[in-house]
């Protein structure tokens, strides 16, 4: 899916339009590790060093990746890394009305089509744009069908993304994108747009691995009429060669007991410049640190870094006055 990093200022400072309110949203198919964790760590201190909210939204939609109890290690993993959310904590599977909304508007509006094909008749398109196949109808009949947004084919999706710089979408090429699966399920990519609005979210602060789906979102804020909110994508955590973290040593769950040595990596990633005195101590005295001196120019333009050695963590032993 294509998304260029044309002109634009790239660690720009955030233009206050409003009180700042940021968000994030795990989704509960296992632990935080250490990419996951650095995502919560970025959207957190971005939103506190601007003096404004951190709210937290469990994205449990897709029910059948769902790991029962994930939902609750990953709250207890955040209070015990001092990350702590204001508000109630928000699950996608109790709004699915909301969702059901948003869809029927875009429907009576003409932005939708229902699509019969399956995944082998798609085989790799999915990621290179969707063909149009059942633009005109569906192909086949008798068949559970998905609902796809309908892209349009002149326009084009332009942010200024504050970590990555300017962005550009071409939404033919983006192409037409499922927002109801055939199982019934509302997918992400409507779900989210939904709930950033209903929650009043500003700032959307998260790995630039989802870059790509931006354009997707914004198309669908225009087609529903809601506010635009501003975007910055942190670097995405990477293997040496450059893969996502996968089933490997750094995607293991990050421990609460080793937080201030957890922190000390992720602050060492984005390149924020934590003295040495503070390294290794407790998770309140690095936030408060980190929230004050937050800086994205420290990795503007920056896609990716590679995943430090979580054993170095073990290593440096447990968070120094924890109590």
């Amino acid at each position: 899916m294509p998304g260029d990093r044309e002109r634009g200022l790239a660690g720009a400072p955030l233009l206050h339009t409003g009180f700042y309110i940021g968000r994030f949203a795990p989704s509960p198919t296992g632990d935080l590790h250490l990419g996951s964790l650095l995502a919560a760590v970025g959207s957190y201190l971005d939103a506190r060093h601007h003096g404004g909210q951190w709210l937290l939204r469990i994205e449990d939609l897709d029910t059948p990746r769902v790991v029962p109890g994930s939902a609750d290690r990953i709250l207890r993993t955040l209070e015990g890394f001092g990350l702590h959310w204001d508000g109630e904590v928000i699950y996608q599977s109790r709004r699915i009305p909301l969702y059901r909304a948003a869809l029927e508007q875009l429907q009576a509006a003409g932005h939708t089509f229902e699509c019969s094909c399956s995944r082998r008749e798609l085989g790799g398109t999915e990621d290179t744009g969707y063909p149009g196949t059942c633009r005109a109808g569906p192909t086949r009949r008798g068949v559970p069908t998905a609902t796809r947004f309908r892209c349009a084919d002149d326009s084009v999706v332009l942010f200024d993304d504050r970590i990555q710089g300017s962005c550009r979408f071409e939404q033919r090429e983006l192409g037409d994108f499922v927002i109801k699966r055939k199982d019934e399920i509302i997918a992400y990519q409507l779900a989210v747009v939904v709930d950033d609005q209903a929650q009043h979210v500003s700032q959307v602060v998260r790995g630039a691995d989802l870059l790509p789906s931006t354009g997707w979102q914004i198309a669908l804020q225009r087609a529903l009429g809601t506010v635009t909110t501003g975007y910055a994508h942190l670097p995405l955590v990477v293997e040496k060669n450059h893969e996502k973290l996968g089933k490997s040593r750094h995607s293991v769950p990050v421990e609460p007991a080793l937080a201030g040595s957890y922190l000390t990596a992720v602050l060492r990633l984005l390149r924020q410049g934590l003295p040495p005195e503070l390294e290794n101590d407790k998770p309140s005295r690095l936030l408060e640190w980190a929230a004050r001196n937050w800086s994205v120019k420290a990795f503007a333009g920056v896609r990716c870094v590679t995943a430090c050695d979580t054993a170095r963590a073990k290593k440096l032993g447990p968070t120094r006055n924890m109590d």
